[in-house]
């Protein structure tokens, strides 16, 4: 196990590490598991707040990156009390003593797995999307978390790690009780960054703490898996700014994110105001700057205009606005040679097909995402980008303006109905699911070899 003096990061204080978030957290913690680089080596997120201090720990190491999702069984009279645990491919882990001390009857015993191995079934089927386990025999199995409290689920995961077939398991946090890390017989190691002898609450130890999502999980799951199967690590960031983009009388708030080199480039289209702030658009441009696309998030209409309701409605005006803004982009040394795409939500995708009908060629790839193509009128049947249309089976309005408007397009167009999902995309994994939809479309028309001309875009 490893001491408190070699896991410790050296600092003022009694060592209370405070970090920026749980990336932050994965970077400074992968530093103390350098010495595992080039083993054989799982990385494995306990979720969900494990699994983004996970991320960066997988990639420093270069190792395939899993959950492991173990489900405690709860005494039947005291379930917050632990009697054991259970994990996938039927690991159970019991403490045969407790159950017999409390009086345990096999029946009960029984109920309580049958209950929780409905939820670790139903976990694992959500993050894991179909991916099989990560094999760990004969392997080293590295659990993460973001931070040491009780330590019960962690010591549950090192468990039934072990029982899976781990030939070592080593728990890593970055923050920890110092007496926690002192006994922890369920690990062969244990490695951290900050064992405080006075702890009160891992939040404590981060400046963000926000809860993870668990779109976020299925998303850095499927980056980690991608990683490997493609070779591609994420490089630093070219440009990572706040920008004024020029818009006839006004100037429009954006933000731009770009990789090093950019050679993609979307730009997110919403009828409503500081729509660079929204949290969904947010989420989905961190999905396809993980896949190498850079993104523009940018307001459409200016504070004021926003609190006129026909504003959001006026598709020539939001049109108008991203076809600036696209000539914007062209200007720019960083991003005039970037293939361009759209990414529309509600009002914008009608304002982004209007704008691409527009711009012809210059436009290589349209996504909506619950949005309304059909307001773009008679201009759908102009526009040649390939254009994927993305709507909730919960929203049976929307879904049928897009299936109409859908008929009168020309161009190369696909629709994919999200089952469960409404309007907003609020249901567990719908929006994930959404987000990697538009990824893999948009690598599909704009990730080309630049001697490599866009798929055709003929009529359906």
């Amino acid at each position: 196990m490893t001491d408190e003096g070699r896991g410790h990061r050296s600092g003022p204080g009694n060592g209370d590490a405070v970090f920026a978030n749980r990336a932050d957290a994965g970077r400074q913690l992968a530093e103390r598991l350098e010495h595992l680089h080039g083993q054989d080596v799982v990385v494995l997120g306990l979720p969900r707040g494990g699994v983004p201090v996970a991320f960066p720990v997988a990639v420093a190491l270069q190792a395939p990156l899993d959950v492991i999702v173990v489900r405690k069984l709860g005494l039947p009279y005291q379930p917050e009390l632990a009697m054991g645990a259970i994990g996938e491919d039927g690991v159970r882990v019991l403490d045969r003593d407790l159950v017999q001390l409390d009086g345990v009857r096999a029946d009960e015993l029984r109920e309580v797995e049958r209950r929780e191995q409905a939820l670790l079934r139903s976990r694992v089927d959500q993050f894991r999307r179909g991916r099989p386990r990560i094999d760990l025999k004969g392997r080293v199995a590295v659990i993460v978390d973001d931070g040491l409290a009780t330590g019960s689920t962690a010591r549950a995961a090192c468990l039934v790690a072990r029982h899976l077939g781990a030939a070592r398991v080593v728990l890593a946090v970055p923050v920890a009780p110092a007496e926690a890390i002192a006994h922890f017989p369920e690990a062969d190691e244990v490695a951290y960054v900050s064992a405080p002898r006075r702890f009160v609450a891992v939040g404590l130890h981060y400046e963000d703490f926000s809860p993870t999502t668990d779109e976020e999980v299925i998303v850095l799951l499927d980056a980690a898996a991608r990683r490997l199967t493609q070779d591609r690590s994420l490089v630093a960031a070219d440009a990572d700014e706040d920008i004024k983009i020029p818009a006839g009388p006004v100037v429009l708030d954006g933000h731009l994110h770009l990789p090093e080199p950019a050679s993609a480039l979307v730009l997110f289209a919403h009828g409503s105001g500081s729509s660079r702030f929204s949290p969904r658009n947010r989420f989905v441009a961190s999905v396809l700057f993980e896949a190498g696309i850079g993104t523009l998030l940018m307001d459409l209409l200016t504070p004021a205009e926003e609190r006129h309701r026909e504003r959001v409605f006026d598709i020539p005006l939001l049109a108008d606005r991203l076809v600036a803004a696209t000539r914007w982009v062209r200007e720019r040394p960083d991003t005039g040679g970037c293939r361009i795409g759209y990414f529309g939500a509600s009002t914008g995708a009608g304002a982004a097909l209007y704008a691409a009908a527009e711009l012809g060629a210059e436009v290589s790839a349209v996504v909506s995402r619950g949005g309304r193509p059909d307001l773009a009128g008679e201009r759908l049947g102009q526009v040649s980008a390939p254009t994927l249309l993305i709507v909730g089976s919960a929203d049976p309005q929307v879904l049928e303006l897009n299936r109409r408007a859908r008929a009168f397009m020309r161009c190369l167009s696909e629709l994919t109905v999200v089952v469960g999902a409404t309007h907003l995309f609020e249901e567990p994994g719908t929006l994930a699911e959404a987000a990697l939809e538009a990824r893999d479309w948009f690598e599909r028309y704009l990730l080309l070899p630049h001697d490599q001309p866009p798929a055709p875009q003929v009529t359906r």
